[in-house]
């Protein structure tokens, strides 16, 4: 679509039917007409009005009356998630006809997500609202839109108006589609995963909170959201220890369990262990309880290994992101760019598509009950737990790799000699030991 002439004032506009001037102006005359209660919430949504470039980039004030059907769907580490129909609908364009704004996808469902005791506005709503607007100017779609903001009349807090996915989460994806999903479809989705990160790291934040439940899929793309513990890349404020370190244990990378400041080379840790729970299907460490054992193993090189035959170039690139150190691990760039390319440039891949055609021929001959299908039906811990919680571990071990991380005749991501050996090591432990 072009960006043809406004019907105004005469003027090109700015992108799709955008006017930015006179779309400022039609924002402008309205600020008299609604309040959210808060000077800082009226503030951002105004501040957001004025300066977009599109109707993509705006947050809107919706009063809690224009939704229905409003409807429990999960409880996070930190607030709720409803769905609901939105009435009206989300901004088009300014309709000079009727002197009125055009609206798109009425009565279509979206998420409501709260942030517990935001009725006092914290910061870190404020915040999270402010990440998720400021990231999806760099690659539409890839993190998750927020359209505006309403209030509970009942409970009083704040809330996120944001688009619902009708999948729910990738692992929920996952759990139900997994046999359907061929190579080309894991790339596509990691590589929207990638942009997602991309967004965020050339923005100078961090996401601090990266894992598989926290990437939502739409009905053709996975999509990065939960900001709220998304800070500035520079972050090295004193409450940023191990203190209140949030997180899910096996995304976590082995120098943050250690106390370190989060860093982007930490969220490429939790993209690895996502690129591994893509590709596998299965969860990471899904059969061990997810205590501070299993933060000293990771600490001395336990990683998740595949139970089938992965093409070596993809066990590269994911041991990449999983080294102990974190200069060894790639940027996001260099992630997106390679994934882009064994996506979008599938049929050339000559050597991956040699390795993908070599382990094929290698799992086929496995019994079905190693592969996982669509049930998904391996046994999982009863303390093995995948949502954000505190984390606080002491004297963990200083992180290293195994011996043979990088030795070419390793065709997983940890030998099984050396995963065994760790195992065994550390059942020796006894719970009064570790201090």
């Amino acid at each position: 679509m072009g960006k043809g002439i406004c019907e105004e004032c005469g003027q090109e506009n700015a992108k799709y039917q955008w006017c930015k001037p006179c779309n400022t102006k039609h924002f402008q005359q309205n600020f008299k007409n609604w309040t959210s209660g808060n000077d800082d919430i009226d503030k951002l949504i105004q501040d957001t009005q004025q300066s977009a470039d599109d109707n993509y980039h705006i947050l809107e004030w919706i009063p809690y009356n224009k939704f229905c059907d409003i409807e429990y769907i999960a409880k996070g580490g930190f607030g709720k998630v409803y769905k609901a129909k939105w009435i009206d609908g989300y901004i088009w364009c300014w309709d000079n006809k009727i002197q009125n704004w055009e609206r798109m996808d009425s009565n279509e469902f979206v998420a409501l997500k709260s942030l517990y005791n935001s009725e006092n506005v914290t910061s870190e709503f404020i915040n999270e609202v402010t990440v998720h607007r400021k990231t999806v100017k760099s690659f539409e779609d890839s993190v998750t839109r927020v359209y505006g903001i309403t209030q509970d009349p009942e409970t009083k807090d704040y809330m996120m108006v944001m688009e619902y996915a009708e999948n729910g989460s990738l692992r929920n994806y996952l759990d139900k589609n997994y046999d359907k999903i061929d190579w080309k479809i894991k790339f596509y989705n990691l590589w929207w995963i990638s942009a997602g990160l991309h967004s965020i790291h050339i923005n100078e934040l961090i996401h601090r909170d990266l894992h598989i439940g926290n990437i939502l899929y739409f009905s053709n793309r996975a999509s990065v959201t939960d900001m709220g513990l998304c800070k500035p890349a520079n972050y090295n404020a004193s409450e940023n220890t191990k203190t209140c370190m949030y997180g899910v244990l096996p995304y976590v990378a082995p120098e943050i369990l250690r106390g370190q400041n989060y860093t982007k080379a930490a969220d490429i840790y939790s993209f690895g262990i996502i690129m591994y729970e893509v590709i596998s299907g299965l969860r990471p460490y899904h059969d061990l309880s997810h205590n501070e054992y299993l933060a000293i193993k990771i600490c001395q090189g336990l990683r998740p290994r595949f139970n089938v035959k992965v093409p070596q170039l993809i066990v590269h690139l994911i041991k990449g992101c999983l080294d102990t150190d974190p200069l060894n691990r790639p940027e996001i760039d260099e992630i997106y760019e390679i994934l882009y390319e064994w996506y979008n440039k599938f049929d050339a891949q000559i050597e991956l598509q040699k390795q993908i055609k070599e382990a094929e021929e290698i799992n086929n001959k496995l019994p079905s009950n190693s592969i996982p299908s669509t049930s998904l039906s391996y046994k999982t811990h009863s303390e093995a737990i995948y949502t954000s919680r505190l984390l606080n571990f002491n004297n963990l071990p200083e992180p290293k790799n195994s011996d043979d991380y990088y030795d070419t005749q390793n065709g997983n991501i940890i030998s099984r000699k050396f995963s065994e050996s760790l195992q065994i090591d550390l059942s020796k432990l006894k719970i009064n030991e570790i201090k």
